[in-house]
């Protein structure tokens, strides 16, 4: 009976929590305190989410824009991380180009492991192509099947399709992207086009298309009309960036260990190749509660520990580090304890750097007018709009750069 009772309890306080979600969600103040974890549980549960494919023209004549999406991915991801929502962002990508030539397609599927996807988009080079059309049709196919998207409708789920030549319409053994869109309806993921150049013939395809599933259709430049302003602390925030990123200490199995070393892999590969503009939108990024599932990852064990979630006594010693595995438990916490500090006062400084860059952006780009042109602004445009009906809300009315 008193089982019962309790169950009645629970059941009635779950309910609570669960009719005033939507209004409390930001203020559990006003809940009485037996409702407060419920209501955290929840909250947790209903974290905004958004999963965005780029669906990417490899072929020659994108050179152009694909160093644009190279430069500015990290300026689209802290865009859509600026919702008030803190929203997660997953990230995956579909390069293609045609029939014959060195690929049709490759695809990276979603992460929010966004170092190794920009590890990967750093190897595409604009070759090939040439004839004309080119398999938009499977790259779509491609994106909408093969894509890991999550089954929940409270999840902005996207494709950006980027290119400057239409799809063959004479392969037979091709899915043709009506028949994609409307399986992207079914699956909740909308399809923006964004055709670069003037191509007629793209022009009529990418319309339907976006029209096809209540997407938005828009035009830039060659290049992607890019926007690429340097700021005085680009360099710092480089700097600052690598060394945050050496303070992780990654613990787990033998599989587990594997995967963190191609993580890393992929952040060494960055800090070396891209340009200090990249690698200061990547800091900036990295530091918003968006960027910190990048910035981390899972069984990190600084984080883990020194936010309570992982007590070091559980961690087996054959899971720990390489570094801390002859050491003992006081000289562990000891390291834990040092690399914990070193990495709240470099986050500090960063956030200080963040905020002086982002002025001094501000300034620089009300100069430049065309930047409201670029391919940024209407990324984050389009998101802004599209992610409203999914419960995340946009404040600015400009991108992140």
């Amino acid at each position: 009976m008193k089982s019962h009772i309790t169950a009645i309890a629970l059941f009635s306080f779950s309910a609570a929590a669960v009719a005033l979600y939507p209004a409390i969600q930001n203020d559990s103040r006003t809940l009485p305190t037996e409702i407060v974890p419920l209501v955290m549980q929840i909250n947790q549960q209903h974290q905004a989410r958004i999963e965005v494919v780029f669906v990417l023209d490899t072929t020659g004549s994108m050179s152009g824009l694909i160093q644009a999406a190279k430069d500015n991915i990290w300026s689209i991801a802290s865009s859509m991380a600026s919702a008030k929502n803190k929203p997660e962002i997953k990230m995956g990508l579909v390069a293609y180009r045609d029939r014959g030539d060195a690929y049709v397609t490759r695809t990276l599927d979603l992460s929010d492991d966004l170092d190794s996807m920009y590890a990967a988009l750093m190897d595409f080079k604009a070759e090939g192509g040439g004839d004309g059309p080119e398999s938009v049709n499977q790259a779509l196919h491609d994106a909408v099947s093969k894509m890991s998207w999550s089954r929940s409708d409270d999840v902005y789920k996207v494709v950006f399709l980027v290119g400057d030549a239409p799809p063959h319409m004479d392969y037979q053994d091709d899915v043709k992207y009506p028949q994609t869109i409307a399986d992207a309806a079914r699956k909740g993921i909308v399809v923006n086009t964004i055709q670069c150049g003037q191509d007629g013939a793209t022009t009529h395809r990418w319309q339907q298309m976006a029209q096809l599933s209540q997407g938005r259709y828009f035009q830039v430049g060659q290049s992607g009309n890019a926007v690429a302003v340097s700021s005085p602390f680009d360099a710092k925030l480089a700097s600052l960036s690598r060394q945050l990123d050496d303070t992780r200490l990654y613990y787990g199995d033998a599989e587990e260990m594997e995967s963190k070393k191609s993580k890393i892999a992929a952040t060494d590969k960055l800090h070396e190749n891209s340009s200090v503009m990249a690698r200061a939108r990547r800091a900036v990024f990295n530091r918003s509660d968006s960027g910190s599932s990048n910035q981390w990852g899972s069984n990190e064990l600084v984080e883990d520990v020194s936010s309570g979630r992982v007590k070091l006594d559980d961690v087996e010693t054959d899971d720990l580090p390489d570094a801390l595995k002859a050491m003992s438990r006081p000289e562990q916490l000891a390291v834990l304890k040092d690399h914990a500090k070193k990495r709240e006062a470099l986050q500090q400084e960063i956030e200080s750097l963040a905020t002086q860059r982002k002025q001094y952006i501000k300034t620089e780009l009300a100069k430049r007018p065309a930047a409201k042109m670029s391919l940024d602004e209407k990324i984050y445009a389009t998101v802004r709009e599209q992610a409203e009906e999914k419960g995340l809300l946009y404040e600015s009315e400009s991108a992140v750069y």
